[in-house]
């Protein structure tokens, strides 16, 4: 299946469109090399044919608009979703793009194509929820788990395996699913999503740090219910929750740090061609084309010094 990740280089005369079928892990990284860096990286990808990919199969991707000096991003994992390190590499990102908006596409794929003017596509009728965790579960003991938070009025709380779907996308069938499921007293550690609901005043406030194709239209599954987005402002969810979600506060020196190990770990130095290396490891196979591009020597120093740079900026902040 890969990691499919789209990239988009927007401009006056129009846009194309390159793709990776295994491009989506480290691009968050890979944005803190900043343009000078990222931009050869990125045409060196195969311009893309046919349809995009499905919306729920892509799991990052980027929009360029040197012109405008506009990037768009989103991922689904890496230190750009994690809630330990996502507002330290937010804070490094900017200043790696200097003069550049940035902003995170919380739709992921589709909300790249609402702002080519393209049509967004369709809701997928069918929703995958992630299934129920009890309070021992072995995967809330990760640092950075993949979890969704769910709490219900003044007294439940769940905990859910973010590994699919957000809750939100079930509508109000979400409560009678959870009706049987595993109770927790609280949760105090860290999540990729969540959402609180308010049954008697007919309320939903929901977040996350990733994407979900389509969030613009997740009010629509909740018919007479006033729905708000948090974005990723997972301490509405806290204030709303009276206290049952308490996620630990990010590490303010921890967390940069982390982000700026990782990011020159990325761009430690050149990286050769996976498709060429396969193709000569393995002559007779038929090797597809959806890898990622060699990286120089220079554009990997490039990047780094990048890194540097915006990690000092971010520092000052």
């Amino acid at each position: 299946m890969g990691n499919p990740a789209t990239f988009v280089i927007a401009g006056p005369e129009g846009y194309e469109r390159r793709s990776s079928s295994f491009g989506a892990v480290g691009l968050d990284l890979d944005l803190l090399g900043g343009p000078e860096a990222v931009l050869p990286f990125v045409l060196g990808h195969r311009l893309a044919e046919g349809p995009w990919y499905d919306d729920d199969m892509c799991e990052a991707g980027a929009l360029i608009d040197p012109a405008r000096k506009l990037l768009l991003v989103f991922a689904q994992e890496g230190p750009s979703v994690a809630m330990r390190t996502r507002a330290a590499w937010l804070r490094t990102l900017g200043p790696a793009w200097p003069g550049w908006e940035v902003r995170w596409t919380y739709d992921g794929q589709s909300g790249l194509r609402t702002h080519l003017g393209l049509d967004p596509g369709h809701v997928p009728a069918t929703v995958h929820p992630g299934p129920a965790l009890a309070a021992d579960e072995v995967e809330l003991a990760d640092p950075d788990p993949m979890a969704a938070v769910v709490t219900v009025g003044s007294g439940r709380c769940h905990v859910l395996a973010h590994i699919a779907d957000h809750p939100v996308a079930e509508g109000p069938a979400l409560l009678e699913r959870l009706a049987d499921a595993p109770v927790h007293t609280g949760y105090a550690g860290r999540a990729e999503a969540g959402i609180h609901l308010d049954p008697a005043a007919r309320r939903v406030g929901w977040w996350l740090t990733g994407i979900v194709p389509h969030a613009g239209r997740m009010a629509a599954r909740w018919p007479g219910w006033t729905v708000e987005f948090w974005a990723d402002r997972w301490d509405e969810h806290e204030r709303a929750s009276g206290g049952r979600f308490a996620p630990p506060a990010p590490d303010r020196a921890a967390a940069p740090a982390d982000v700026r190990a990782q990011a020159l770990q990325r761009w430690a130095g050149p990286r050769g061609d996976v498709r060429e290396r396969l193709v000569a490891a393995l002559p007779h196979a038929r090797i597809g084309r959806g890898f990622a591009p060699a990286v120089t020597a220079e554009q990997a120093a490039a990047a780094r010094a990048a890194v540097e740079r915006a990690c000092a900026a971010a520092a000052g902040t």
